[in-house]
């Protein structure tokens, strides 16, 4: 039978072990799956096969610089638990991946794995550490950026990694600049570097997502347009119960409203959120409404996006972070930032520390 590259690619992500091994297999095991496998496990070589479908969200994050300092890459490799996180090989591994990720063409991890490393490839060497250890590992992500500056940050011994590249002067304060901007990064997570890297389309979401949300939170919406869906719900719509309240309430002028909702029923702030939402047609016309969706947008970019950031070290606690980098130098301007965080995204399995030594042990 003939033996095709589709079906060799089957195997080794099955099974974890290098092409020339599966193509081998499959030829003995005449282009059988099973049989392959099997074969593959009799050679010792498909051990990593159990662990592939454990969850390997704990790990490391490493980078490394090019000899001119122009160029730094980011990898992010993980294991099961952080007991294997810390083990010397382990990190060793990591540390070695990072440098190849310097001559990596692009961020495809596909082909980063197939790269030629150590006399093999990396999925390969990797593949051993798994073997040898006995834990399920993943080399899942890498990156890189290029700049007249670069910095990078390490934070919390490995969770967390940072890479920034900048245009301008390579001098030793834009270079202390860059890294107090990584540090940023790092404890703020921007989504985006400045408003413009922000699609039209993301904006129309971010307006859709804020506005649909102001109507959900009836009690956070301006007071005319709250008063008037409370007239609405007292004629009627609420329960007697709910209403009396409400009256109580309005009767009492040292009343704080803004405690309005500890006093009614969960039924009512409900259907007071079902009366904002049918009349929404009308409130989004409103431009005290509009005012508010603004203002909540507004806050919002200057969360998401770096330069928008109040910087953390700003000793007025209003200094944005484009405000620190022109006050450092007026040409000194961001080219590429990356953060990876360990096992973001990723579901994590929960083990206490007990149970990972005996796992270890075992």
């Amino acid at each position: 039978m003939a033996i095709t590259a589709a079906m060799v690619k089957e195997l080794r992500e099955a099974t974890g072990v290098g092409m020339m091994d599966c193509k081998k297999a499959l030829v003995e095991a005449d282009g059988d799956m099973d049989k392959a496998v099997e074969l593959l496990r009799e050679k010792g070589l498909a051990k990593a096969a159990k662990k592939a479908s454990r969850i390997a969200a704990m790990g490391l994050v490493r980078t490394a610089f090019s000899e001119d300092g122009k160029t730094a890459a980011i990898v992010e490799v993980n294991s099961e638990t952080d007991f294997v996180a810390k083990n010397d090989e382990f990190v060793g591994f990591v540390e070695k991946v990072a440098k190849l990720a310097l001559e990596a063409e692009s961020d495809d991890i596909e082909a980063f794995k197939a790269m030629p490393f150590e006399g093999s490839t990396v999925n390969d060497v990797l593949t051993v550490l798994i073997q040898k250890i006995g834990e399920n590992m993943s080399v899942r992500r890498i990156s890189k950026a290029s700049g007249d500056i670069v910095a990078t940050y390490i934070h919390g011994g490995g969770n967390i990694g940072v890479v920034v590249a900048a245009a301008g002067a390579d001098t030793a304060e834009n270079k202390e600049a860059l890294k107090n901007i990584a540090m940023q990064v790092a404890a703020m997570n921007p989504q985006y570097v400045r408003r413009e890297d922000i699609s039209e389309a993301e904006l129309a979401d971010l307006g859709k997502i804020t506005l649909e949300s102001a109507l959900n939170d009836p009690f956070t919406l301006p007071k005319p347009i709250l008063n008037a869906l409370l007239d609405k719900a007292a004629d009627g719509v609420w329960s007697k119960e709910d209403i009396d309240i409400l009256n109580e309430k309005r009767a009492d002028r040292s009343f704080n409203f803004n405690y309005l909702p500890n006093f009614l029923s969960e039924e009512s702030k409900n259907k007071l959120a079902e009366l904002a939402v049918a009349d929404k047609a009308q409130i989004v016309e409103n431009k005290i409404f509009k005012g508010l969706v603004s203002g909540r947008i507004a806050k919002q970019l200057k969360e998401i996006c770096l330069l928008d950031q109040v910087y953390v070290k700003a000793d007025n606690g209003k200094q944005t972070v484009a405000e620190y980098l022109k006050s450092v130098d007026k040409d000194l301007s961001l080219v590429k930032v990356i953060r990876f965080e360990v096992g973001e995204g990723m579901q994590k399995k929960v083990e206490n520390f007990a149970e990972e030594v005996m796992g270890q042990m075992k």
